[in-house]
This record gives C-alpha cells, sequence and structure tokens, in this order.
C-alpha cells in the first residue's frame, strides 16, 4: 500500500498526486509509442509535441501575451541570475531590491559580471523580516532593468506591487509563479525554477518579452536567450523529462479551473496555517506585517531550540514532514505550494494548536 505523507518542503516540493499516477501510468509506454518519455529523442515529433504543449499551457494560464518568449533551460534561477545581466544590462547599470539571500546572491552575481549595481530597498539589516520599501523614484531612471525577488523561499515574504518604471522589470519569481494572478505585460522577464509550483529540479522557465533578447552581442553561446529563443528551447537537449511532468501539471492545473482557483485555493490554506501560529502561545510568525506575508512559505519558530526539535519530531510521527527551517534562521518552515491539499494545511494548523496546548 502507498505511504504518502504532506510534504512540507521547500523544494523539490509536493506534486499533485494525480500528476503522479498519470506519469506512472505513462513511465514505460507514452502514449503507444512503446518507450518511456525518458527516451524519447527530443528531435522526436512526439516529444516536440510534449514541449509545444507545455508552452501552450503556461501561456494560457498565465495569459501570456504573444510578444512573449517561453523557453524552458537548465541550471536553475541561479544561472540566471547571471544570464539577466549578460544579457540586459546593455550598460552595465541595474538596480536591485535586496529582500533576501536569493536576491542578494543575484546581485553578488550582477557585480561579479562587472555592472554597477544600486540597491533600491534592503530587509536584511532587519533579518528580512518584511519585504523592504521602495517607490518609482528611488529606481535609476537610466538603469537597464530593476530586479527583484518577488516571493521569499526562506524568510516567508512577499511583494507584488510594482512601481511604475520606465525601464524593464525583471522578477524571480521561483517559489510563487502562478500561486496568484499577475500581469505579464507588467514585467519585461520572469524567471522561476520548477522544482516548487511547476515540476521536479531540472527545468527553469524564463518568460522574456521579445524586445530584450538580442540587446548585447558576442555573448557565450549557452548564456545568450536569443540562442534558446531561436531553437525554440532545443538548441541542446532540455530536460525532457521535467518538461513533461510540467505539462502535466499545467494540464491539471487548467482543469481545475485554472491560476483563479488556486489563489482563491492558496488564500485560505495560508490562512489556515497563520491563524493557528498567530494564536499561538509558543511560536511566532517570522513575518509580523500581514500584508508582506508569502502565501508559499510560512517560517515560524519558539524561543527554544528544544522545543523546535520536538515539535519537528512529533509533526513527522504525524505525517507532517519536512518543516525544518532554513539553516539561516532556524525554527520551522511549511512551503504550502499549489499542490499542497487543504487537507494538509488544517492538519499542521490543528497540530500546532494541540502542540501548542501540550507543550505552553
Amino acid at each position: 500500500m502507498t505511504h504518502r505523507v504532506y510534504n512540507f518542503s521547500a523544494g523539490p516540493a509536493v506534486l499533485p498526486e494525480e500528476v503522479l499516477k498519470k506519469a506512472a501510468s505513462e513511465m514505460l509506454d507514452y502514449e503507444g509509442c512503446g518507450m518511456s518519455v525518458m527516451e524519447l529523442s527530443h528531435r522526436s515529433s512526439i516529444y516536440q509535441k510534449i514541449i509545444d504543449d507545455a508552452e501552450a499551457g503556461i501561456r494560457k494560464l498565465m495569459e501570456i501575451p504573444s510578444n512573449y518568449k517561453v523557453l524552458f533551460l537548465q541550471g536553475g534561477a541561479s544561472l540566471q541570475f547571471l544570464m539577466v545581466p549578460a544579457n540586459l544590462a546593455k550598460t552595465k547599470k541595474a538596480d536591485y531590491v535586496n529582500s533576501g539571500e536569493w536576491s542578494g546572491k543575484a546581485i553578488k552575481e550582477a557585480k561579479k559580471y562587472g555592472v554597477d549595481v544600486k540597491v533600491v530597498a534592503d530587509s536584511n539589516p532587519d533579518n528580512n523580516t518584511y519585504f523592504p520599501k521602495y517607490k518609482a523614484e528611488d529606481v535609476r531612471s537610466d538603469a537597464d532593468y530593476l530586479h527583484i525577488t518577488s516571493n521569499n523561499t526562506i524568510y516567508g515574504t512577499k511583494n507584488m506591487v510594482l512601481p511604475k518604471v520606465n525601464i524593464p522589470i525583471v522578477s524571480d519569481m521561483s517559489s510563487n509563479i502562478m500561486s496568484e494572478k499577475i500581469n505579464v505585460s507588467d514585467y519585461g522577464v520572469i524567471y522561476a525554477g520548477a522544482q516548487k509550483n511547476i515540476g521536479p529540479a531540472g527545468v527553469v522557465i524564463v518568460i522574456i518579452r521579445e524586445d530584450l533578447i538580442g540587446l548585447v552581442s558576442g555573448l557565450p553561446t549557452m548564456l545568450d536567450y536569443k540562442t534558446h529563443s531561436e531553437k525554440g528551447s532545443m538548441f541542446n537537449t532540455p530536460p525532457t523529462y521535467g518538461v513533461y511532468i510540467a505539462k502535466l501539471v499545467f494540464d491539471h492545473m487548467i482543469a481545475n479551473g485554472g491560476i483563479e482557483y488556486y489563489e482563491a485555493l492558496n488564500r485560505k490554506k495560508a490562512a489556515i496555517v497563520y491563524e493557528a501560529i498567530d494564536n499561538s502561545k509558543l511560536f511566532k510568525a517570522h513575518v509580523q506585517n500581514k500584508e508582506d506575508r508569502s502565501l508559499m512559505n510560512i517560517p515560524f519558530f519558539s524561543q527554544s531550540e528544544e522545543i523546535n526539535a520536538k515539535f519537528l519530531k512529533e509533526a513527522a510521527a504525524e505525517g507532517l514532514v519536512t518543516l525544518k527551517g532554513h539553516r539561516s534562521i532556524g525554527g520551522m518552515r511549511a512551503s504550502i505550494y499549489n499542490a499542497m491539499p487543504i487537507e494538509g494545511c488544517q492538519k499542521l494548523a490543528d497540530f500546532i494548536k494541540k502542540f501548542d496546548k501540550a507543550n505552553s
């Protein structure tokens, strides 16, 4: 008998059970071709349809305008920390919002590439307990782009309110892509590692406005968005199985009602967990400003390392696993991505209440 737990991992993360079952049923023979998708040539017409359908799925879900390209790449969001400045920083000048560990790494990579980086807002001095506030006038009008990390996986902060600026906005949406409705045309580039809301590790999705492709000539072949755009993400072998799982996830999301359905569900799920933490005597959420709280990642902790360890051990015994917080802030973290069922959030909230009562 299959034993499934509620997996609160920050990534690689929970996937929809229906998607896993569908993939399992097609593992040995994909649609009568006699091969697994893992074995298909990426040059075959069968695989071409898979990647085309994957692109059509995300375009439909996110209502991506026709003047944007969708690329399925590799190297994770971490490689995008370099590819963004390499492709967009024509004048080697860019503005960044520093809201946590990953934005900090993006800033470091841009500086390594020789970009004049201005940090327009920074929550690091306060341990990233809020999303740093900034206004349009803080952004240089002659910068090549403004980079934000829309959701912070480690610290549990989020901000989707964009300033009205006349330069492209680049957003790392790795941990909240497709969790709520956005207007893609507000951005120049959106990128996301797939291993949180989309599929297995190994795929990164880049959504880029066409006029931002080919701005800089002479780039190394694999670092140039133009290379991948001109070849339909097929310049070299793409992460074929990861793209196939992403396609299944997109199909599943569309069948359930699209991003509107998931946004409503995600707000309910997050409210259930935050309510349990906020009413607890033992635990405190890392982010107190409610308007800054992530819908996807909820870090919380007690003042006692002993209590934290006991909570994690007892939660695991109840089938609530991978709740340990990131090493940089400790405590606990519940990542409740699109595929986490509301029952998992309710079970976690009930356990928080029970543990709180027993240990206060």
